[in-house]
């Protein structure tokens, strides 16, 4: 794995991120969802999830939600603390959208948000018990035989 190439990557998604195109917004929080794990991602993401359009808040929470990880679902807790009551909305659309099939994933995903609802950061830890809220209201449609 090529760090420098990794940062060149975040940075050049960065700059798509603060265009003056929603559609290039968009396409800047899909592929920054890739490189979440990067502290340099974290800042670009959240100001993403919570822009002005609501599209592209809700794509790029979708994007970071199907990693499944600590690192995507740590930056959507963090949007949803923060959230008005419009953003909010359109999260809890991703949350259901990426969740409502699989009950692993769901399941999964509300592990993770377990463990972050312990996370030092406030943000983290509200917006975590707030997902986990979230998840356990969703009834996927496929469960495990």
């Amino acid at each position: 794995m090529d760090s420098t190439l990794r940062r060149a990557a975040v940075v050049a998604l960065g700059d798509l991120g603060r265009s003056n195109d929603f559609g290039d917004w968009a396409d800047a929080g899909r592929g920054l969802a890739g490189f979440a794990e990067m502290e340099e991602a974290v800042d670009p993401l959240l100001k993403l999830v919570l822009c002005e359009d609501t599209f592209v808040t809700r794509v790029t929470a979708q994007a970071l939600l199907r990693r499944i990880d600590k690192a995507g679902l740590r930056v959507v807790a963090s949007a949803l603390a923060v959230a008005d009551a419009n953003h909010g909305d359109w999260i809890r659309t991703a949350i259901l959208d990426v969740f409502a099939i699989y009950a692993g994933d769901r399941d999964d995903a509300m592990r993770l948000c377990e463990d972050l609802a312990q996370d030092p950061d406030q943000h983290v830890a509200l917006g975590a018990r707030e997902l986990h809220e979230s998840l356990a209201g969703i009834n996927p449609v496929l469960h495990p035989a």
